[in-house]
């Protein structure tokens, strides 16, 4: 089991990016789940909270392989040994949770729904715009490289964020929300949480820059927000259980942001801005204790074992 320790790290090196944040040993559990009974709307009655989750699935399996790609370049040029261990259970436990994600797209492609026409610009997204450039100097690869590092520390603030919520989401469980899904973003989430400050210390230990780090996340924060929108929209496109030609509505995903049965505007916008700050540091979300706690109890993550 992980165990938790304080530590200091500094504004180049591991010991000293932050005081006093929590401390984990990252695993890669091999988790699997089964889809086999998972109800397409599986927020009973609700196709926005549905679909407003199912972006996830679109996302993740392109974004988080893109991730492992990075940091695998990323970790020779690592000097700090913590560091460096820390990146190598993030390499694992982002490989897991595109693993997982991907199962998800396999369910649905068994059961005649498409998502490819979404699911391949993201592709592109990562593979093309935001993957390797060929024919460039050493100078110029490593400067790539350290972008690419800022983009997905950006990501992952908006990771841990949405990983701390699912964790702490009672109304899903109140509703009947299939429990196998459940699990499968709870466990993902806590992973998050586990591993929420491994991208942003090793920007840090890079030297990236804060100016870096505040381009990626203006970037970041539109665009992600364009491709939720987005997502929504076209699930609502290829759900066989609305009648044609429904619409994702705005006031519905005011309606379930309110009932808490996904993530409200105001949660997020709130912690936007902490990452603008020149002090900050991921430890200062918090969740961690929760998500310890849930991953001694996770179904798939106990099976992992």
């Amino acid at each position: 089991m992980s165990t938790i320790e304080d530590r200091a790290v500094g504004p180049h090196s591991r010991q000293s990016d932050s005081t006093d944040h929590e401390r984990l040993v990252l695993e890669a559990r091999n988790v699997d789940f089964n889809w086999a009974d998972l109800p397409f709307h599986y927020v009973p009655g609700q196709p926005m909270a549905t679909h407003v989750l199912n972006v996830l699935h679109l996302l993740l399996p392109a974004g988080e392989e893109f991730f492992v790609e990075v940091f695998k370049k990323a970790l020779p040029l690592i000097k700090d040994d913590q560091l460096r261990l820390d990146v190598q259970g993030f390499i694992g436990q982002e490989a897991m949770h595109s693993q997982a994600h991907s199962g998800v797209l396999a369910h649905f492609d068994a059961q005649g729904v498409d998502l490819t026409p979404f699911t391949d610009q993201v592709r592109w997204l990562f593979g093309k715009l935001l993957g390797e450039k060929p024919h460039r100097s050493v100078r110029r690869q490593h400067n790539w490289l350290l972008e690419q590092v800022a983009f997905i520390s950006a990501i992952e603030h908006y990771t841990a964020v949405l990983g701390e919520w699912i964790l702490d989401s009672p109304a899903l469980d109140a509703i009947g929300a299939d429990p196998v899904m459940l699990d499968m973003l709870r466990w993902h989430g806590a992973e998050e949480v586990e591993h929420k400050a491994v991208a942003f210390d090793t920007m840090k230990h890079l030297r990236a820059g804060y100016w870096r780090q505040v381009r990626a996340q203006l970037a970041v924060t539109p665009v992600l927000t364009l491709l939720w929108i987005r997502g929504v929209r076209f699930m609502f496109s290829v759900d066989p259980c609305v009648p044609p030609g429904t619409k994702a509505r705005w006031r519905d995903f005011f309606r379930a942001a309110r009932r808490g049965l996904v993530p409200g505007p105001r949660r997020l916008i709130g912690v936007v801005g902490s990452y603008y700050r020149p002090g900050f540091h991921p430890s200062e979300l918090g969740g961690l204790e929760r998500a310890v706690e849930y991953l001694a109890v996770s179904p798939a993550a106990r099976a992992s074992h």
